[in-house]
């Protein structure tokens, strides 16, 4: 029996070299290869900047922060993501509201988003689920269209001139739509560089943004190293200049900087990333020509004006429920095949429970997630895993 991991990551030598290099180098935290890294990011998305924090989540909290966005406003996202999409909202005291996906879709619902905004709407965050790009285009008319409502509490928030826009894509870096780069469709654009991502740094994640009116974008990167180390006015690079140790600590901000020690791998993982984006392409067309007459779902990765990432391989068993997806998870585990669930919507867990959340008024949200699988999806499994993942599905769902 083969042994199918969900989603190990995918390390070279070229990496292992990088980061003992960056060892060697005497140079471990924050310096020339986060920088670097940095660069290649921007470049690949095509704006003019990119910063570095040791998470999505840091990304997501910290710009919300450099927008003012606080107690008393409002933050409107998805019930169907991952909690680090909302817990940032919490943790600037913001109110988090929640919207249900539109029937038979992983996206949020728009009219229902269209409806949940108030004059406290500050910012409004889709995900980018299994790395498929959301239609940021409605989004857009959304908030020109909900402009009067808006009522800005600070220079930035005046800049913008109605709720703005912050991509959740942890699962969407190099995925594109309508000819444009995931990073600069958004106002901003969070990714993550997590263990199970497509490119990894172990932990670590990026933030880009589209031009501000009025705003210089130095200005806007220096506020992300503030408030990532400290609050302290210079970093460890400056402060190794001749005489120069002498720093002022201009607030009481936070620790979430990247090292040049994860930058390393992330620039490796750079590196060979066309082959792994490719290498997952070709596992999706196996799949999905396999599946093809099976009663299941999937998501389209690819399309005329879209290309996704492949980050993870949605399927949904039409018709079935809670159990009798658990029971094809637990047939595939014996199989030696790792799933899992992407994902159990907010309102069922616990914390969000207790600020008031029920999954009932999330309808179209739970009726995904009721017979949602994942299958195993990445550059380590060969063309005989793929096919030993294939057979077993069929196999198994085919019984059910």
């Amino acid at each position: 029996m083969k042994k199918i991991l969900f989603s190990p990551p995918d390390i070279s030598e070229a990496e292992e070299a990088e980061v003992i290099e960056a060892l060697r180098s005497g140079w471990i935290t924050t310096g020339p290869r986060t920088k670097q890294f940095e660069s290649l990011i921007a470049t690949f998305c095509h704006t003019r900047k990119a910063v570095c924090l040791n998470s999505a989540t840091a990304c997501m909290e910290m710009i919300l922060r450099i927008l003012g966005v606080g107690p008393g406003d409002e933050v409107i996202t998805s019930a169907y993501t991952y909690t680090a999409t909302a817990s940032v909202i919490a943790h600037v005291g913001a109110k988090i509201v929640l919207v249900d996906t539109k029937p038979e879709s992983f996206e949020m619902d728009y009219d229902r988003l269209s409806e949940a905004i108030t004059e406290r709407t500050k910012v409004v965050i889709p995900v980018d689920l299994a790395g498929i790009i959301c239609d940021y285009g409605k989004v857009r008319k959304i908030v020109e269209e909900k402009k009067y409502l808006f009522a800005p509490s600070n220079d930035i928030q005046k800049a913008f001139g109605r709720i703005i826009i912050l991509a959740d894509a942890a699962h969407a870096f190099g995925s594109s739509r309508q000819g444009k780069m995931c990073g600069e469709i958004a106002d901003f654009t969070s990714f993550s560089f997590h263990a199970v991502k497509n490119l990894t740094t172990a932990e670590g994640g990026a933030l880009t943004w589209l031009p501000i009116p009025n705003v210089d974008d130095e200005w806007l990167y220096k506020q992300f190293q503030l408030l990532s180390l400290h609050g302290q006015n210079k970093d460890a690079l400056a402060k190794t200049k001749l005489g120069a140790w002498e720093y002022d600590i201009i607030g009481t901000w936070y620790k979430c900087n990247m090292t040049d020690v994860v930058a390393a791998i992330g620039i490796q993982q750079f590196n060979r990333y066309p082959k792994l984006l490719l290498r997952r392409r070709q596992i999706i067309s196996k799949y999905d020509e396999a599946f093809s007459d099976l009663p299941i779902k999937t998501l389209e990765h690819y399309g005329s004006n879209h290309v996704s990432t492949g980050h993870l391989y949605l399927v949904r068993l039409i018709g079935k429920d809670v159990a009798e997806r658990n029971a094809v998870i637990e047939r595939m585990a014996e199989q030696g095949i790792a799933c899992n669930v992407h994902y159990k919507p907010l309102p069922m867990m616990s914390a969000y429970r207790n600020l008031g959340f029920d999954i009932k008024d999330y309808p179209n949200a739970y009726n995904q997630y009721r017979n949602e699988i994942t299958l195993p999806l990445h550059t380590l499994l060969s063309d005989e895993d793929v096919q030993y993942v294939i057979d077993n599905f069929k196999k198994i769902v085919s019984h059910h």
